[in-house]
């Protein structure tokens, strides 16, 4: 059989182009003792990914140039030399941007594909779901009658942080969006009480419009000017849980950080970044609590499917974009 693989072919200075990358027909490996080979059904394609893109230090190690890069992915088993996982199981790895994957069994988690579909191991019910829960929850200790600003709200992560807040009880949900159709969806599907659209003008103005009364949790997708502009509007004791900053992400030259950072001594706020490897503890509460809500309709995702491999480049851009309704998925 033949695999077709995304490899790194440079490493891309400012915004990835689509020369940076290769696909490439190779052999599909047998497995070997304890493997498994996985027809990948799904892969992920998400904004933290253009880090290991870089050669520069970082939580993950960079992507190997002339190598195949990885990412999550859910697919069906189709040989198996592991005790525990059987031919046509259905699981979740972190070997994406290629068609078959070659893994060890312990590095394999068994996924029920009748409980729910398989693209939402990947969004809802994977990584980005937990990011939003243990970011929210743990990160910036939310408690009932908390107001909440997400920056990039209408993302797979944003989109479930407002709405996990509002299950929780927060007075006030806002959030930020890149069009007037996200914004439209903010408010009326997933249930935040106002949004604004950051391209309409400053985010500053728009934020003290929606909060007047100030916010005491920014989840943060975004950084730049709407970092500040959250600590401009944050109450006493406010917290700010750093997930992302997007818009950073393909600068050439360091970006400048918040001018307000000051006002953090009169608020005795609290800044702190995260990583959703560090909370995977959080796993079996989350499961148990979201699962039923996404079940019983009451947390909404959206999921944005690019059809085909070959597009995989395509949709990765897209995410930088902002192309993207919640979840950035390739069906294959």
């Amino acid at each position: 059989m033949i695999n077709r693989e995304w490899h790194l072919q440079s490493r891309p200075v400012g915004w990835p182009k689509p020369e940076d990358f290769a696909l490439v027909e190779a052999e599909v490996p047998e497995p070997g003792e304890g493997q498994v080979l996985v027809r990948n059904a799904y892969l992920s394609v998400d904004p933290y990914m253009r880090g290991r893109m870089s050669a520069a230090k970082s939580y993950a190690a960079p992507f190997g140039l002339g190598e195949v890069m990885q990412g999550g992915a859910v697919g069906e088993v189709v040989a198996s030399r592991a005790e525990g996982i059987a031919v046509g199981d259905h699981v979740l790895h972190f070997l994406g941007w290629r068609e078959y994957a070659v893994l060890d069994a312990r590095s394999a988690v068994k996924v029920d594909a009748a409980a729910a579909p398989l693209s939402t191991y990947l969004g809802v019910l994977g990584m980005t779901g937990l990011t939003a829960y243990a970011g929210l929850l743990r990160t910036a200790s939310f408690k009932e009658g908390d107001s909440v600003f997400v920056s990039g709200a209408a993302g797979a992560v944003g989109s479930q942080v407002g709405q996990i807040a509002k299950l929780k009880g927060a007075s006030r949900v806002i959030g930020s969006a890149g069009s007037d159709e996200k914004v439209k969806l903010l408010v009326e599907e997933y249930g935040f009480d106002a949004a604004f659209n950051y391209r309409n003008g400053s985010v500053a103005e728009q934020l003290r419009a929606a909060a007047p009364d100030g916010v005491d949790v920014y989840f943060d997708n975004v950084g730049g000017d709407h970092l500040e502009a959250a600590i401009g509007q944050l109450n006493r004791d406010g917290r700010i849980a750093v997930c992302g900053m997007i818009s950073v992400y393909n600068n050439t030259e360091p970006a400048p950080g918040p001018k307000n950072l000051a006002r953090l001594i009169q608020t005795r706020g609290r800044i702190e970044g995260f990583l959703v490897g560090d909370h995977y503890d959080l796993q079996p509460q989350f499961v148990s609590e979201v699962g039923p809500w996404v079940a019983s309709g009451r947390l909404k995702y959206r999921e944005t499917v690019v059809e085909g491999i070959e597009n995989n480049v395509e949709a990765f851009l897209g995410v930088l974009r902002g192309d993207n309704t919640g979840k950035m998925i390739v069906k294959l």
